[in-house]
């Protein structure tokens, strides 16, 4: 895999991640530590920053026009959030999860968002539904215009959304760090679950909770994550050093 060892510039974001601000609502913090932590957590769940990709303290600065210790809180709130590495020496990095981690996140995931959407299929409501229904035809429009950066997100949002309904903002914010932590495991272990794939199970989970089907919605979104996780390349093969090294007949 090709990784920038520079810091790319980073936007100021149009506006915030979708799913973050669900999850933390019109009271966030907005000061500039927080558009930091905003902007390269966006550019990381969008796939514009790569595993292991260097922050380089005084690059960041220039680009916010902040002051290096401001950037520092910033890093440290992402290496606390596991999106950053911080080592003596060589600054700061994009975070580059191991097979084991990567497992971990799946799991734990598996274990909230199964309980999420057997809960939200009793209490979901019309409106809900609706809102449910409008995020799924934003996915399918970002799928058949190939909007890479667009599509990501809001199949990551999805999950968030689903988390919000049932008014737990814990919930919401703990599934927004642990997704923009597969996104760098994605990117890591190359899935190949496609997006569209992601759209159709999605609409398949919104059905089963339209009819408050509590143990289909639930057997569905452990499918699905299931499946997510079954494309990556988390067992790569290693090769025979000599069919390596000696050329093919």
């Amino acid at each position: 895999m090709n990784r920038a060892r520079n810091i790319v510039a980073l936007p100021s974001p149009r506006r915030k991640p979708a799913a973050r601000v669900a999850a933390r609502g019109a009271a966030a913090d907005t000061g500039p530590t927080e558009r930091i932590v905003e902007s390269i957590t966006t550019a990381i769940v969008e796939r514009r920053l790569m595993p292991g990709t260097k922050l380089a303290e005084q690059k960041i600065a220039d680009i916010f026009k902040v002051s290096r210790t401001i950037v520092r809180q910033a890093l440290n709130r992402l290496s606390r959030d596991k999106l950053v590495t911080l080592e003596p020496a060589r600054g700061a990095h994009v975070a580059e999860p191991s097979v084991d981690e990567a497992r971990q996140v799946f799991e734990v995931r598996q274990m909230l968002e199964s309980a999420l959407v057997r809960r939200l299929a009793a209490t979901i409501t019309p409106a809900q539904v609706a809102e449910l229904r409008a995020h799924l035809a934003d996915e399918q429009a970002s799928v058949k215009r190939i909007d890479v950066s667009g599509r990501t997100r809001l199949l990551a949002d999805f999950h968030v959304v689903l988390a919000r309904m049932l008014g737990n903002h814990t919930l919401a914010d703990l599934l927004t760090d642990l997704l923009s932590r597969c996104s760098l495991i994605a990117l890591m272990y190359q899935s190949a679950h496609s997006a569209e794939h992601s759209y159709d199970e999605h609409v398949a989970i919104v059905d089963a909770l339209a009819k408050h089907d509590a143990r289909a919605a639930q057997r569905l979104m452990e499918d699905h994550l299931h499946n997510v996780e079954r494309n990556l390349e988390l067992d790569p093969r290693v090769p025979d050093l000599a069919s390596a090294l000696l050329p093919k007949d």
